[in-house]
Formats: structure tokens, sequence, C-alpha cells
């Protein structure tokens, strides 16, 4: 059966493939080159991934993300179609599906939003309630650079608190979007926000925002 890694996977493949090695992401300093390369690096050189949350290893991920950046760019995306090697945690369905379902969602908005005339893309309702479900077990990880209270709020009502603080902002909105907003895509997540006006402004304008 197929999975949303899976499916996010080859979805993630063909847009990158289709926009070629130099079109514009959300992902800042980054083109489309840097971003295939570095999901073929966090899959593939845990040796060198472990700099994405760890600072003193930042240096090597970014020389092994270079190196990787250099090779054929239609490598690296044969390379994130096939999947990861089998002796990688991710080979296992259960570890792809949780790390890997945001990771690639997030990820093929990075490119779809960096168009000047994207349309939101439909998810349908199943979709929604796993980023959910991914979103309350992680949000406060997520949430940890966030400057002010955040709480993340469901249109039907549901709840999570991404960061404890004042004064609050509560982000209303799909959970798709409300994932986009708290990884930093304030640009571009479509989200209600209510609270204090100086407070909102710090969340628009924070770029540490996600992991």
């Amino acid at each position: 059966m197929s999975t949303f890694a899976k499916r996010e996977r080859l979805l993630l493949a063909d847009l990158l493939e289709a926009e070629g090695p130099e079109a514009p992401t959300l992902c800042e300093g980054w083109r489309t080159r840097e971003l295939a390369a570095h999901v073929v690096v966090r899959e593939r050189r845990p040796d060198a991934a472990g700099g994405i949350l760890i600072k003193q290893l930042a240096p090597r991920l970014e020389r092994v993300m270079a190196e990787f950046a250099e090779k054929p760019y239609e490598e690296l995306i044969q390379l994130i179609r096939t999947g990861p090697p089998r002796f990688s945690p991710f080979s296992l369905k259960q570890v792809d599906e949780m790390s890997n379902t945001v990771e690639f969602y997030v990820h093929t908005e990075d490119v779809r939003r960096a168009r000047p005339d994207w349309t939101p893309r439909e998810l349908d309702q199943v979709f929604q309630d796993a980023l959910w479900s991914r979103l309350e077990r992680t949000a406060r990880l997520i949430g940890r650079n966030i400057p002010t209270g955040l709480v993340l709020r469901r249109h039907d009502g549901q709840t999570v608190v991404a960061h404890r603080g004042t004064p609050v902002v509560t982000a209303t909105g799909e959970p798709s979007e409300l994932l986009l907003f708290s990884m930093g895509r304030q640009s571009t997540a479509t989200v209600d926000l209510e609270g204090d006006k100086d407070a909102i402004s710090k969340l628009h304008e924070a770029k540490r925002l996600g992991l």
C-alpha cells in the first residue's frame, strides 16, 4: 500500500525534475539544486545529516551538501525518487512515514510557492489529519525558536501549543498551512492570526522558526 511519505517523495522528485536545477525555493540561499542535495544527504549521509540539528556538526554538513550539489542534477533526482539505501533508518516504512511525510510535503511547497503564480494545492481530509497528528507530536520541538507564545488551531477548534509564552498569538487554518507557518514559511502560509499586534509582527519577521 502506498504511504503518504512515498506519495510526497514522488511528487517532490517530479516537481524538482520539472523545475530544473536553478529554480527558486522558499529556503533562503537554496535553489532547487541545493534543496535536492539536502534531501539526498539527509537520507544517505547520516554522518553529516546530524548538522541539521547540531550546530557543531553544521560545517561538515555544509561541505557534504556542497559535494552532492556538484553531482549531476538528474542523479540527485533519481536518488530522491528511489529512496534511501537499505542500511538507512529511513528505509523502514514506519520511520519513513513518520519522518518524511512532513519533510517532503514542506519541501514540495518550498518549490511550488516560490513561483509567482502558485495556487493552493487541494489536500484530502485524511492527509490533513495525518499532518495534524504529526504537528501535535512535534509542535514543541518545531516551535522552540518562536519569539512569542503561539497556539495552533484547526478550523474545527482542535488546538496545540507550539510555544508557551506571552503575549500569545493564535494561528487558525488547515493543518497543512499551520505546519508551514510554524516551520518558517510565514510569507506564504494561509492562516488567520489573532493576538497582540506587536507579537504578530514579530512572528512575521522572525527568520528562525521551525527546525
